[in-house]
């Protein structure tokens, strides 16, 4: 096992930062060395609002990946999101001068840097440029171009936007918390990655992924990106508004959401009660399970309405673009208790929970099966499957030391293969620091001297 069959994903969420260090095993399943997280103090709604914050959050999510793995993280895949994020259809073409050469790779190439050379909105910048479908010369819906002839090469796109300076925020916390920025993705992409199979792609589904600060939407059919939107509001706002409307604080209506809470708000009957301890003193707070499943019902509802509202402009009612596989929810808030149910009332649409154990080691630990780490995972995915996968971890053993095989099932590096590779070298004279070196040339002005 070498360092560059290793990859990093960091996923720089609203309510946690989570590092995963993986590789993938004989079976091209995905082992997940080791899990750093923590909480995510400086960013809100996806974009970060305190870069120091931020930072030190990021670096101690690392920090723990690295002590559990051994593994020095030196670059890592990132994903993604916020409330700036949009997106536009695009189509464009070049016009090849030899139309009996095959179609290369160059020239795919050329089309996509020509589409990013658009101009956008001042402030906007591209992140992603999706290859729908192609036409070469006059045969249209053409998926893999590569190999065919013809003079004109054209293709529509999904081109995804963010904001440059929400962007760049990202990058820099990135690189002021050590670590290199090997590619930046879209998280619903991400995500989409770790929980949809091909054949839901093929056959047309929605995923939406509803994490703390969005809730992100991506759309798939014939095997092709059709529509990505984010939604601004997420499973915080659900908080926000228990703390409103039952008058408690923020840390009590999560647990109250986690614990209690529902998106149905007839499942519960009038007599249950939950009791809240008061603050200081003060006499406990009962609120009735009905009364929260209805806050957070309202909540719910409007973020379903908004997913669906995009949903119908990608096109869901005309048969061509109809999703028969439905919807796939992901993400933290697709743990909320009966969402499932509400989703397929509001939509018509059949519905299922997604997890990302498809792509795990059998081995993996169990909580990373969870819907929470759906972008972890796809994140880390990514990178492994990525041209860009070099140098995002190594094993740091010693300055300028060679590649060397080591045994990841002991989760470190083996003290004899590190003392083997020492004593192999050939001794070096020690370098002398600055002061050692001063006082060599005052001894010698001394010994002139006399």
């Amino acid at each position: 096992m070498k360092y560059n069959e290793i990859s990093v994903g960091l996923d720089i969420g609203t309510t946690k930062i989570v590092a995963l260090i993986g590789r993938k095993n004989e079976y091209g399943k995905v082992e997940v060395l080791a899990t750093g997280k923590a909480k995510s103090l400086g960013v809100h709604r996806g974009v970060v609002t305190n870069i120091t914050q931020t930072i030190q959050s990021i670096q101690q999510a690392v920090d723990e990946a690295v002590t559990i793995s051994g593994v020095n993280i030196k670059g890592a895949v990132v994903g993604i999101a916020g409330q700036h994020i949009r997106s536009i259809q695009h189509s464009d073409y070049i016009t090849r001068s030899n139309s009996d050469e095959v179609i290369t790779d160059a020239d795919i190439d050329k089309l996509i840097n020509q589409v990013r050379k658009l101009v956008m909105l001042p402030g906007e910048e591209i992140v992603h440029v999706l290859p729908q479908e192609y036409k070469v010369d006059s045969q249209p819906e053409i998926k893999e171009p590569v190999g065919m002839f013809g003079g004109r090469v054209e293709a529509k796109f999904h081109v995804v936007l963010g904001q440059t300076a929400s962007i760049n925020n990202v990058g820099k916390c990135i690189k002021s918390a050590g670590i290199d920025l090997v590619d930046i993705t879209l998280e619903p992409l991400a995500s989409a990655d770790a929980v949809l199979s091909q054949e839901e792609k093929e056959a047309g589904v929605a995923l939406i992924d509803i994490g703390g600060g969005t809730t992100d939407l991506a759309i798939f059919k014939d095997g092709i990106i059709r529509h990505t939107a984010v939604i601004p509001f997420g499973g915080n706002v659900i908080t926000e508004d228990i703390k409103e409307g039952c008058s408690i604080i923020e840390s009590q209506a999560e647990l109250l959401k986690v614990k209690f809470g529902s998106a149905w708000p007839g499942e519960n009957k009038d007599n249950e009660i939950v009791s809240i301890p008061g603050l200081r003193g003060r006499d406990p707070k009962e609120i009735t399970l009905k009364t929260l499943s209805k806050v957070i019902h309202s909540r719910v509802m409007e973020i379903i309405e908004k997913v669906y509202i995009e949903i119908k402009n990608y096109g869901h009612d005309e048969p061509k673009k109809k999703l028969i596989a439905g919807i796939v929810l992901t993400g933290g808030g697709a743990q909320l208790k009966h969402i499932k149910q509400l989703v397929e009332y509001v939509t018509g649409m059949d519905t299922r929970i997604g997890y990302p154990n498809e792509h795990l080691a059998g081995d993996s630990d169990e909580s990373l099966s969870s819907p929470i780490f759906a972008t972890s995972v796809g994140l880390l995915m990514k990178g492994l499957n990525s041209k860009k996968r070099y140098m995002s971890a190594f094993v740091e053993v010693e300055e300028n030391e060679e590649i060397i095989e080591v045994d990841f099932e002991k989760k470190n590096i083996d003290d004899e293969v590190i003392k083997e590779k020492k004593e192999s070298k050939t001794p070096e004279v020690p370098k002398k620091n600055f002061m050692d070196r001063w006082f060599d040339k005052f001894k010698d002005f001394l010994d002139k001297a006399e």
